[in-house]
């Protein structure tokens, strides 16, 4: 049956047809038909034993729809999955019954060939079924039947159907003791926090403690697969414990800023609270290899970062890793009521293939609290998930149910094995709850009593794993006990080695590339502008390349005449803006530094005054006119971007931070079209030096002079 897997794909009423014509007279169908019907024929005389034993035409009506069964399962099970951890899931109408596909009770212990699909000979249809909720209707939903493309479908499938592991997800012992390992620290660190800074705000993990699982395992796969290096993008909530359990900033350096003893001194800046601020640092991960993992910082605008993460990593595979992607991974961490509700999230997907913003794939990690600040998701979205945005990208989503740990790693290993694989986006929507109100001293009964009656008794992800590993005989309660015990007073300690000896304030400086450069507060620098002026020889190498076509190329009629006035302008000794523009990236070219432009409409330019990159009349290749001045020249990069100011201004900014020797450039259509990126204005480009001690030398051009 596995050589008829295009059967899967075909609406039920079409095979029943094509059965029809086959009936009639076999050679009405093509050859793959006929194997697939004289299977089920085959089949039906090798059980009875005799020709009159033949599949009848019911028999194949029933083969066809348990074909049918399983293709249902494989679209729509991710409807019914158990993922929801304090409340039963909504009906979806999933069509799911047997009923739906004319099968009964009567049928349940025949042989179907159709079992073969799915890697079961001699199946009953009971086993069958058990086999599809084993998979698809547990604590995963597998949703992935709308990608489109076959290669990146079919590899799903037969992952997750042949390789699935079983009821435990078949973990060795190891990773279930790091599972252990990862939940204590995320669970105790936030019961310490809530313990000995009660009412502090720090916009806890608590109900969505897992996510901790998540990253590790995401991190940890993701070396043996070849990342080194890590770009975290999220909000404040869960922050600090990714900050502790993620980041390995220590404890006693969030303990010190929970003290108020962190106070920076204002020449360093203005600062920003604890759970917004970036931070970098180097792991080994369990495969023994280093990881690099950056957090970037962010501010109350929950997913105004996503493109700042795409931008700084897009640098850093341009910059370091020669542009193999499969060596820095972007994980963007949102909440279900944002992603949903944040058109920036919409901006960030539709850049994700795009030639000018493409990073490789991001790995998307929903920590789905199932509520916004007070607001319930029957009024936050009106699609059945707050992922609805991964269609636009055919990228699968794992939903994954956050009180099963094993559960979530797998979950994230396959995700990371799919992305290296495909250099796509991919999406874990890990269905959890807030234990608190919107911050700690909030009262979420105030506007959802009924949840608050069940979350308020419903035990932590790390007790509910403990109580399975000791029933499973995996660990002894006493180990699980000693551990959340001596981790409680590690933490103690290095508390009070804080209130007795404060930590002197620091902060991390900038990307070693920036601290190469010379920075001052000498006022005496800014008397006067440094000489830049170049070469004549230059000059005229630069203009030369700009004005001449080459020979192979065919130019519109009006780009000749364009050409021709710039050599009549040179002619006469003369420079217009659009050619004293194009001269100076070329003079920084020269020097062997890149330029990185994008904004809409750059390359011709929105008033046709730039033409830096034209289109060949005949073969509609591109030319651009800044390529080939001489050997060894830097890059330049142009990019007509997508329809969004806000999205692109934010990555080239994310750019602009890991490149300090890079000239970049972002170009509103107009002027004022810098509004639709009001944010990334004030709370990144403004603000970056002051608020987030990060240096940028990201330019804004605004034409027409607003």
């Amino acid at each position: 049956m596995s050589d008829f897997s295009f059967i899967a794909n075909a609406h039920p009423a079409y095979i029943e047809s094509m059965y029809e014509k086959y009936s009639q007279d076999p050679g009405q169908v093509d050859q793959s038909w006929q194997a697939f019907f004289k299977g089920f024929e085959f089949s039906r005389l090798h059980e009875n034993g005799t020709a009159e034993g033949t599949a009848d035409k019911a028999h194949v009506a029933k083969e066809i729809q348990v074909i049918s069964l399983i293709k249902a399962y494989r679209n729509r099970a991710h409807l019914v999955s158990k993922t929801n951890p304090i409340r039963e899931r909504r009906d979806r109408l999933p069509n799911l019954s047997l009923s739906d596909f004319n099968l009964g009770e009567a049928d349940m212990d025949q042989v179907f060939l159709a079992g073969e699909e799915l890697g079961l000979k001699q199946a009953t249809l009971r086993q069958i079924l058990d086999h599809l909720n084993l998979i698809y209707c547990r604590s995963i939903g597998f949703e992935y039947h709308h990608i489109n493309n076959r290669e990146k479908r079919r590899w799903l499938r037969t992952t997750i159907e042949q390789g699935f592991p079983g009821a435990d997800f078949a973990h060795p012992i190891e990773k279930k003791r790091r599972i252990l390992e990862k939940l204590n620290g995320a669970v105790v660190f936030e019961k310490f926090l809530h313990t000995k800074y009660i009412g502090q705000k720090r916009f806890s993990l608590e109900g969505g403690e897992t996510a901790i699982v998540a990253l590790d395992g995401l991190i940890n796969r993701g070396s043996e697969l070849g990342v080194k290096e890590v770009i975290i993008g999220m909000a404040h909530r869960g922050r600090l414990n990714v900050l502790a359990n993620i980041m390995g900033k220590t404890y006693e350096q969030i303990f010190n800023e929970f003290e108020g003893t962190a106070v920076p001194d204002l020449s360093f800046g203005d600062g920003d609270v604890k759970y917004h601020l970036g931070y970098s640092s180097q792991v080994t991960s369990t495969a023994d290899k280093k990881v690099h993992l950056k957090l970037v910082p962010n501010p109350s605008h929950l997913e105004a970062v996503n493109p700042v993460v795409e931008g700084f990593a897009r640098a850093k595979a341009d910059l370091l890793y020669q542009s193999h992607y499969d060596e820095i991974l972007p994980i963007l961490i949102h909440g279900d009521a944002a992603i949903a509700g944040q058109g920036i999230v919409f901006e960030t997907v539709q850049m994700s293939g795009l030639k000018g913003y493409y990073t490789g794939g991001t790995v998307h990690l929903v920590i789905n609290n199932q509520i916004g600040f007070t607001t319930d998701f029957d009024d936050a979205r009106t699609g059945t998930y707050s992922t609805g945005v991964a269609g636009v990208v055919d990228a699968p989503v794992f939903h994954v149910n956050g009180d099963d740990p094993e559960a979530v790693l797998y979950a994230v290993e396959l995700a990371i094995a799919y992305r290296q694989q495909f250099n796509s986006d991919v999406f874990i929507d890990m269905v959890c709850y807030r234990r608190h109100g919107h911050n700690e001293g909030d009262d979420p009964k105030f506007t959802q009593p009924q949840m608050y009656d069940i979350i308020n008794n419903h035990p932590n992800p790390r007790e509910i794993y403990t109580q399975k590993l000791v029933q499973r005989g995996d660990i002894d309660k006493e180990l699980a006990i000693d551990m959340e015990a001596t981790f409680w007073q590690d933490l103690q300690a290095r508390l009070d080695e804080i209130k007795q000896k404060p930590l002197p304030y620091t902060y991390q400086p900038p990307e070693e590339d920036w601290r190469a450069l010379k920075f001052t507060n000498d006022p005496a620098d800014f008397e006067e502008s440094p000489e830049t002026g170049i070469a004549a020889e230059e000059v005229e190498a630069i203009l030369k390349n700009l004005t001449t076509i080459p020979s192979d190329f065919t130019p519109l009629g009006k780009v000749s005449r364009l050409m021709k006035g710039m050599n009549k302008l040179l002619e006469e000794d003369k420079l217009d803006w659009a050619l004293g523009e194009l001269l100076a990236y070329g003079s920084i070219l020269l020097e062997g530094k890149n330029v990185r432009m994008s904004g809409q409409d750059v390359k011709r330019g929105t008033f046709s005054h730039r033409h830096a990159v034209l289109h060949d009349a005949q073969t509609f290749r591109e030319w651009n006119r800044l390529d080939g001045i001489r050997d060894g020249q830097g890059k330049f990069m142009i990019y007509n971007s997508l329809l969004s100011e806000f999205g692109v201004m934010g990555f080239e900014f994310g750019y602009s931070l890991a490149s300090p020797n890079t000239l970049v450039l972002w170009e509103g259509q107009f002027g004022d079209f810098y509004n639709g990126a009001q944010t990334i204005v004030d709370q990144f480009i403004v603000s970056s030096e002051s608020k987030w001690q990060r240096m940028s030398g990201l330019v804004l051009l605004l034409p027409h002079g607003y």
